[in-house]
Parts: C-alpha cells; sequence; structure tokens
C-alpha cells in the first residue's frame, strides 16, 4: 500500500492538512450552561450539508462523501478490540445491522430518541465531532452509526474497501463484516483495508459503526482496484434500495 500513499501525497497533502484544523483548532469545549438554562443555539457543521442532488460520485481520489449517520449513542469509552466488538454486538434499535434509513428517521434507545441525517461532507472525510457538537449531542464515550449505498455499474470483482477512523471501527459490506480498526487511532486514509470483494452491479451497502472515547472523531472510506487505484465509477445513492433492505 506505501505505492499507492505515495502517489497520492501531491493530491491529498493538503486535504490532511484542512482536515487536521478541522478536527482540532475548529472544536471549541462546549459552553458552560448554568443549571435548568437551555443550551444555547450552535453553529451547523462547517465541513457538512444536507444532500442537495438525487446521487453523488466520489471525489477525485475515490472518497464516499454522501452518508447516512445516527445521533450518537452513549456507550463506554474503551476501545481494545473485546470491547468494541461487544458494544457494537449488543442490540441499540431494530434491524440495527440490515436497516438502509432515510434522512429523518428515528430510533429509540434506551430512553432516547435519535435521529438519522443525510450528510454531504466538504473534505475527504466525515467529521462525526462537527455533526454532533452541531446537535448539542455527546462527542465522547458514543458510538456513531453510518451507513451508505453505492451503485455499481456491473459487477466489480477483486476490489477492497479502504477506510481510516477516530477512534474504533468495524465496517460491514452487504451484510457481511470485511474490516475493523481498535484501540485509539487517527484517522489515517487506508489505514484498514478489507481483503478483495465483490461489488454488485446495482446498490451495495456499506455500513459502519464508528466508537469513540474523547476528542476529535471522524472516518473515511474509498474502494480501491486491483491495482490499488480509487474506484470513481460507482455513484452514492441513498434513496436505492439495497440487497440489505
Amino acid at each position: 500500500m506505501k505505492k499507492l500513499l505515495n502517489a497520492f501525497v501531491p493530491t491529498l497533502g493538503a486535504l490532511v492538512v484542512l482536515a487536521g484544523s478541522a478536527t482540532t483548532a475548529g472544536q471549541q469545549p462546549p459552553p458552560t450552561v448554568r443549571t435548568g438554562e437551555p443550551a444555547a443555539p450552535r453553529p451547523a457543521a462547517p465541513s457538512l450539508a444536507r444532500p442537495a442532488s438525487p446521487t453523488k460520485a466520489p471525489d477525485a481520489a475515490g472518497f464516499l462523501q454522501r452518508w447516512l449517520v445516527l445521533e450518537p449513542i452513549k456507550v463506554p469509552g474503551q476501545l481494545t478490540q473485546s470491547v468494541v466488538q461487544a458494544l457494537v454486538a449488543k442490540e441499540y434499535f431494530p434491524n440495527q445491522f440490515t436497516v438502509v434509513p432515510h434522512d429523518g428517521d428515528k430510533v429509540n434507545v434506551a430512553d432516547e430518541s435519535l435521529t438519522w441525517h443525510a450528510l454531504d461532507t466538504a473534505g475527504y472525510n466525515l467529521n462525526l465531532f462537527h455533526f454532533a457538537y452541531a446537535l448539542n449531542k455527546p462527542t465522547s464515550n458514543v458510538l456513531f452509526w453510518a451507513v451508505t449505498v453505492v451503485d455499481a455499474p456491473r459487477d466489480m470483482t477483486n476490489v477492497r474497501l479502504a477506510i481510516g477512523s477516530n477512534a474504533a471501527s468495524i465496517w460491514w459490506l452487504n451484510g457481511q463484516e470485511v474490516i475493523g480498526l481498535y484501540n485509539d487511532r487517527q484517522a489515517v486514509i487506508d489505514d484498514g483495508v478489507s481483503k478483495r470483494v465483490t461489488l454488485k452491479k446495482g446498490p451495495n451497502v456499506i455500513r459502519a459503526a464508528i466508537v469513540n472515547a474523547g476528542g476529535a472523531t471522524d472516518f473515511c472510506a474509498r474502494f480501491i482496484d486491483g491495482n490499488d487505484a480509487p474506484i470513481r465509477t460507482i455513484v452514492v445513492n441513498l434513496k436505492a434500495n439495497g440487497p440489505e433492505r
């Protein structure tokens, strides 16, 4: 994978710098709120927007920039493989491993009603800190669920899902677990790469669970082909009926 990463240094270097400024300098601590007073409204997440088109192609480096993200679920802030796998295996809401949600859908988790949000990210990564902070939701000791659906123009064999996350994460393609990252870590491009898989002609569902203990949190994902080149001929279509539906 070193050859692949070197090939993208000229174009992705600036993105990494931007991501760093967005996930550290751009993250202020929550304002102090007096007991009994409602929290002040917060500005919209600077790196995120609602989708404005039916479909969205990957960016020039192949990164998927449109996702459905569920508001964070409070969990213990531990990131070891065994703990993360146990956290993700717990059922928080019905059909959590099969549902392909719509923007605005709600689920009940314990005593909270949480909403799915359709999001476009301006960068190669989706900044979960910005997402949660803008909604006055917790950013530490949390689990995020993220789903997207990509339409492939034909069966595409010998491809791999390449991801990065801050912090731990587990990923599924069409219902099959394909990769996991564990422990406290930064979101590094292609930090984890799946075994070779097949994208089926038509819709394919990518599902991720991201667990954060504290501080910045984000993720990125793209598909690469048998020559380690990014795949850009797919499109994200959140209204497609994926094979899990």
